[in-house]
């Protein structure tokens, strides 16, 4: 016998399982044949023709996406700048994400200073104090080895720097150059992603190029790399 408080729990599974069975059909029945591997190589080919006919507006919308996802903290970050690396190439690729980023992230630092400060100090005023004392102690070079080295996810730090005394200008060219090498990483793997005709291709050579591997390589590294430069600058300074 199902007991009465189990009742309304069973008729919502009920109803969700009914509404994603729903939206799982309407979206076969509508683009099933973006499912097909063809469907995407011809896709592809449109968005290298619209890069082609209109750059300005590949790269607005572009930096538009990526500093609003960016600013309002959504998750996905490194996959967008793989896809970016992918599509406009390795050098347009590395201007765009690397503005892009430091413009989302200050988009949030100002939103916390200005617009969240009560809700993100009741929720994280713990480890804001940690941030305080890090910054009298090593000023913006702490902000600089967040960024290098994320102890802290990156939303967390661009939310918590809003509400301290640091400067939104400081921030900005910290940020900026702290980020870079992480942007390299993934812009310069992304660009040695192959387009997906040659996926198609039935004697198509191996995706796994030594660019790509290198590419994934260093990103693996990257943290050790930076943490091992981070303490020989430290010792340098004490």
């Amino acid at each position: 016998m199902v007991e009465p408080s189990e009742k309304p729990k069973r008729k919502a599974s009920v109803v969700a399982g009914f509404l994603f069975l729903f939206g799982a059909t309407w979206f076969w029945f509508f683009t099933g044949d973006m499912l097909e591997i063809s469907s995407w190589v011809n896709r592809e080919h449109e968005l290298r023709l619209l890069l082609q006919n209109q750059p300005y507006l590949v790269y607005a919308s572009a930096f538009s996406v990526y500093a609003i996802a960016t600013g309002l903290s959504i998750p996905g970050a490194a996959i967008l700048s793989l896809v970016l690396g992918w599509y406009l190439g390795f050098s347009r690729g590395l201007i765009l994400v690397s503005f892009a980023s430091t413009t989302g992230a200050s988009l949030a630092f100002l939103s916390s200073r200005y617009l969240l400060r009560e809700r993100i100090l009741n929720r994280y005023g713990k480890r804001l104090q940690i941030i305080n004392e890090h910054l009298e102690r090593e000023g913006s070079f702490y902000l600089f080895t967040l960024r290098l080295i994320p102890a802290i996810p990156f939303f967390l730090i661009n939310l918590l720097m809003g509400l301290t005394p640091m400067r939104i200008r400081t921030f900005w060219w910290v940020s900026q150059i702290g980020m870079l090498p992480g942007t390299i990483a993934y812009i310069y793997a992304g660009s040695n992603l192959p387009d997906l005709k040659t996926l198609t291709q039935p004697d198509r050579p191996s995706i796994l190029t030594p660019e790509l591997v290198g590419g994934f390589v260093i990103i693996g590294l990257l943290p050790w790399l930076a943490k091992s430069v981070l303490s020989k600058i430290r010792q340098s300074k004490s």
